[in-house]
């Protein structure tokens, strides 16, 4: 496992959104193509039943114009309105009102359509061509079973079912073929950042090996002020090295507990970043109460407090100070940098999160911070103002 594996991971993510993002709005557009597919079909069906049923519905309006006419004829003999159990009907005049009617629903009858289905029955309208009894309109109805509706759902549900999976299925084959090129250069990447990586961390250490066997006292100052600056940079370097080491081994390397002296620690850490400080002429000012102790891994607590003094650093003001003070159960980092608004407090710790472009890293520091308190049950708060500086509190159960 390399520090490009950190990198690989969060593109794997990034990999993994953009597949579900394209699956649901694919998905939605399948949806939208069955939903409208399904509603024409739908339609089909049902206009294809009532060219079926208007068949018979003829038939039983040619009996009943046959009865209207015998009885328009023989009116004074029978004057009984012709009726069969095969169906109901209702006759109206030319203004569209009612002479007579069985129907089961007269109230809903549409007399300018010809053949439809209402209220679980289906209406056919004749228009006569002479006007018996002062019949202009004919109304037959008769019962729908509603078979062709629960045949057409059933139809609907189980094609669309098959089509939405064969859909799904294809969607996530071109899915993954799109993105195959982004994944060789992914690879590409990975192995660009692994062997990079590695190559840079030899001479880093080297250089601040050798920084640390100089005799300074023996340098004349301009020559001591150019050995600072490169361990500033080096030293610089060698924290990004650490930070991206740590994303990427964190889950794989077992954490070594032990009882450790935090005030020892976080003095050493402090008089590390006090060179990085230097060269923006940040004073610190510390309140360290002797003998705290922590059960914690001490490489893990030491990325923890190095992420929040570099940031301290990062992001203060020329001539800034930083405030460091740790209390059995509490650690307090503040700084007099630009501060945060509360947007920016809210997204603090997600990766790769940077508000100001010109401080520079890769915007993982405070992610760091998180992961680690998050593994040992710390809880971290931040209070900051903007232009007014930031304070970190990391507290623990003593």
């Amino acid at each position: 496992m390399s520090v490009s594996s950190a990198t690989a991971t969060s593109i794997n993510r990034s990999e993994r959104i953009t597949l579900v993002r394209f699956l649901g709005l694919y998905a939605f557009m399948v949806l939208l193509i069955m939903i409208l597919g399904s509603t024409i079909y739908f339609k089909l069906q049902k206009d294809l039943m009532l060219q079926t049923k208007r068949l018979e519905l003829e038939e039983y309006s040619k009996e009943l114009i046959d009865g209207l006419k015998l009885l328009h004829i023989y009116f004074d003999r029978y004057r009984t309105y012709p009726r069969n159990p095969l169906y109901r009907s209702a006759i109206y005049d030319a203004d569209y009102v009612q002479i007579f009617s069985t129907l089961k629903h007269p109230e809903g009858v549409q007399l300018k359509k010809v053949i439809y289905t209402t209220d679980h029955v289906i209406q056919y309208i004749h228009v006569l061509d002479s006007y018996y009894l002062g019949t202009k309109y004919t109304v037959v109805e008769i019962d729908d079973d509603r078979q062709w509706f629960y045949d057409t759902w059933r139809d609907i549900l189980l094609y669309g079912g098959v089509l939405l999976l064969l859909f799904m299925g294809a969607g996530l084959l071109l899915m993954r073929l799109f993105l195959a090129p982004m994944r060789n250069a992914i690879h590409l990447l990975d192995r660009f950042i692994k062997d990079t990586t590695h190559e840079l961390n030899t001479p880093v250490s080297a250089i601040l090996s050798n920084i640390e066997m100089i005799d300074r006292d023996r340098l004349d100052p301009k020559t001591a002020k150019k050995i600072r600056r490169i361990e500033i940079g080096a030293r610089t370097v060698s924290t990004i090295y650490q930070d991206l080491t740590y994303l990427a081994l964190h889950h794989q390397i077992a954490s070594q507990d032990a009882d450790i002296d935090l005030s020892r620690l976080l003095a050493e850490r402090i008089d590390y970043f006090r060179i990085l400080g230097e060269s923006k002429k940040i004073s610190f000012e510390t309140d360290i109460q002797p003998g705290v102790r922590l059960h914690i891994d001490e490489g893990k607590m030491a990325r923890l407090i190095d992420n929040l003094l570099s940031n301290a650093v990062k992001y203060n003001r020329i001539g800034g100070e930083i405030f460091v003070r740790l209390r059995p159960g509490e650690l307090l980092i503040r700084d007099s940098g630009i501060g945060m608004d509360a947007d920016q407090i809210k997204e603090a710790f997600g990766r790769y999160k940077r508000f100001d472009e010109s401080a520079g890293g890769f915007g993982i520091g405070l992610n760091i911070v998180a992961m680690i308190a998050n593994e040992y049950g710390m809880k971290v708060d931040i209070h900051s103002q903007k232009g007014h500086g930031s304070e970190v509190i990391v507290r623990w159960d003593v």
